[in-house]
């Protein structure tokens, strides 16, 4: 009989290359990576960082991070549609687990988690983050922002997250970070883009907004243009509200808002930002309790992959777009 292998997810020897096993078993990691400590010689550390506290409508994304795990076995076992090459074979990634905080201290977890951010990224590797809530891309930044100086930001979003916080920087909401973000210099707005808003905020602070009705209108090729125009060549960072798609697509979010991108226009989007220097990405706002059948996760997990195939094509990175 000839030899198998399987819960790779413990068992893998090589931070590169496809994993295969039944997407029915195995133990679960994000696209079968090893689960590892150990950040020496790799590119990517994916890592779950499971808040929801910080959400103004239904709770639940802490469970993101588990279920986005989760569907990504249907899509380990090739590379992502659309691309000739595996960034699995090009990247050393690896599934860091998740950040760790006493949820009993919440004015501790933001720190907790730039310390998190701060420990990868010192190691050498890029952090591709499982949400959790919104609001933990604002300590994430801050740590991005730490290495890499002010970067412009690529947000997809039914929402600005851009909401004045009259409260203070204290304030843990998942709809002010980037109000905070830009207010501190971690990115540069008028270098900056938000796709797939549909909601009002009368300031969005001097960030780029390519809202939902304009790329419904004008279509992924030239939403992507825009957004590569706008960045140009600066270092940039992607954060993905899952809430940018309709609820049709993604039913399994807090603040779900009608009039979204569907799946197949956001990857097309995605596929065209190909060659911007990226550092980094949060996936957010995955809650499982609400989703049906996991196309919510599958969703997050299918653009996380896409992210790391945009990973591997960055300026400098193993393949040249």
């Amino acid at each position: 009989m000839k030899a198998t292998s399987n819960d790779h997810a413990f068992t893998a020897t090589d931070p590169r290359g496809i994993q295969h096993e039944p997407t029915f078993a195995g133990a679960l990691s994000f696209l079968r990576r090893k689960y590892t400590k150990e950040l020496a010689g790799i590119d990517v550390a994916v890592t779950g960082i499971p808040l929801d506290t910080a959400t103004t409508n239904r709770p639940g994304a802490r469970f993101g991070p588990r279920a986005i795990r989760e569907a990504s076995t249907e899509l380990a076992w090739a590379r992502p549609y659309g691309w000739n090459f595996s960034p699995l074979d090009q990247l050393a990634t690896v599934d860091f687990g998740d950040c760790r905080w006493d949820h009993g201290r919440p004015e501790e977890i933001p720190a907790a988690i730039e310390a998190h951010a701060d420990a990868v990224l010192a190691a050498g590797a890029a952090m591709l983050s499982l949400g959790g809530d919104h609001f933990i891309s604002y300590p994430l930044l801050k740590a991005h922002a730490k290495r890499y100086g002010p970067l412009s930001l690529i947000h997809f979003d039914a929402h600005s997250d851009t909401w004045n916080d009259a409260e203070g920087t204290g304030r843990v909401d998942h709809g002010t970070m980037f109000y905070h973000a830009a207010r501190e210099g971690l990115v540069d707005p008028a270098r900056s883009v938000q796709i797939g808003l549909r909601t009002h905020n009368d300031d969005h602070l001097g960030f780029n907004v390519l809202d939902a009705p304009l790329v419904h209108e004008n279509g992924a090729k030239a939403v992507s243009a825009e957004a590569k125009r706008i960045v140009g060549n600066r270092k940039a960072y992607l954060t993905f509200d899952i809430d940018c798609l309709d609820p049709s697509f993604a039913p399994g979010t807090g603040t779900p808002v009608c009039g979204g991108l569907s799946t197949a226009t956001a990857f097309a989007i995605l596929k065209g930002l190909a060659g911007i220097d990226f550092v980094g990405m949060d996936l957010v706002e995955v809650a499982p309790a609400y989703d049906i059948g996991g196309i919510t996760a599958l969703a997050g997990a299918t653009i996380a992959y896409e992210w790391l195939a945009l990973y591997a094509l960055r300026p400098g990175g193993p393949i040249a777009s």
